[in-house]
């Protein structure tokens, strides 16, 4: 039997009927009013109940090189406190897992869609090698409370803050298991679908719903770190698995196709489905991803989408979509090696 959260006890909890490419099962999808939950967190805190994320431990005098020499975050010099997400990508720099990451007394926990949860230990694991390093699956249930920022919530393993989500505030929490219906009590409750209607304005991917086994980094700008944002990509650490590619898209071009924002016909007589094909003038140029009611702009949705369709009108099996502008990204590097390569094409002239 597959996990069931206490709070689905709660009056009104319902879960996403039907199957779901999203990591969703055993947790509220709503409590009975979604839109209204979903607007309640731009006014008060609120809880989100992601008790189903596995959650790992990464503890010992070698945790901090180890994680930082196998994931794509710096983390050899992460000070207690810190919050942010990695990545685990192959050779060739595909992304195979996508980790939320907090440091608390000097471990290191990760935190990933259930469906992940075992692969990514055993991945660890298999990596320890000679490392003086200990990874557990502690019995922890994640939070997330959204709206306001919280003062500290006691008797929290783990607290990630994420300033700006889609327009609010993010506070990830992690308490021992058996706390989780006291700890969520202190704010009224929101489910899934509305934590979802945030991060598809944010841009954040989930895993199984929004990427494919091509699926680079640079295809969703929320996870390179830029500026003063954490994401999960470091752009100036050492070596990791993966990082030739980062390296090469960062200073040489761009991805061919990038996670976006859709609008959704809102008449359609049906919802597209997760995983669709997207196609522009009977051409396929993308996948479809999360798809949600958001409360102000009706159905929406992330997708992959090939640069050169980006504003072109969209199909997705009779449904027009639209690329919403403000989730193409403003700031995607400087490209200093293209500019390099350019010049040596265009002569010494273009050293002047």
């Amino acid at each position: 039997m597959g996990y069931a959260s206490v709070l689905l006890a709660r009056p009104g909890a319902a879960e996403l009927p039907g199957e779901s490419l999203l990591d969703a099962t055993g947790v509220a999808w709503h409590y009975g009013d979604p839109l209204k939950e979903q607007h309640r967190a731009t006014e008060e805190t609120v809880a989100v109940d992601r008790s189903h994320r596995g959650i790992l431990a990464v503890s010992g005098p070698d945790a901090p090189a180890f994680l930082n020499n196998l994931l794509s975050q710096k983390l050899d010099d992460a000070p207690d406190g810190f919050g942010a997400a990695a990545l685990d990508l192959n050779t060739q720099g595909r992304i195979l897992h996508h980790a939320g990451v907090a440091v608390a007394d000097g471990v290191y926990y990760l935190d990933v869609p259930s469906y992940q949860t075992e692969s990514l230990r055993d991945f660890l694991q298999n990596m320890v090698f000679w490392s003086d390093v200990q990874i557990d699956t502690p019995d922890l249930a994640l939070l997330t409370l959204l709206g306001p920022a919280p003062a500290d919530v006691e008797g929290a393993v783990f607290t990630r803050r994420i300033p700006n989500f889609g327009g609010v505030h993010r506070t990830d929490i992690a308490v021992e298991r058996e706390r989780i219906d006291d700890t969520a009590s202190a704010f009224p409750l929101a489910g899934l679908m509305a934590f979802t209607a945030f991060r598809v304005a944010a841009g954040e991917p989930e895993q199984r719903a929004d990427l494919d086994e091509r699926s680079i980094p640079h295809e969703a700008p929320y996870l390179i770190n830029r500026g003063d944002y954490l994401g999960a990509v470091h752009l100036e650490k050492g070596c990791y698995r993966g990082q030739e590619t980062v390296a090469r898209v960062e200073n040489l071009g761009r991805s061919p196709r990038l996670l976006v924002k859709l609008q959704l016909d809102g008449s359609a007589p049906e919802e597209p489905a997760t995983g669709s094909e997207i196609t522009a003038a009977g051409r396929n140029v993308g996948r479809l991803g999360t798809v949600v009611h958001d409360a102000d702009e009706g159905p929406v949705a992330l997708a992959l989408v090939k640069r050169s369709a980006l504003g072109a009108p969209l199909e997705i099996g009779g449904t027009a979509a639209s690329v919403d502008p403000s989730s193409l990204p403003v700031d995607e590097g400087e490209h200093a090696g293209r500019r390099a390569v350019d010049k040596l094409r265009r002569g010494p002239e273009s050293q002047l």
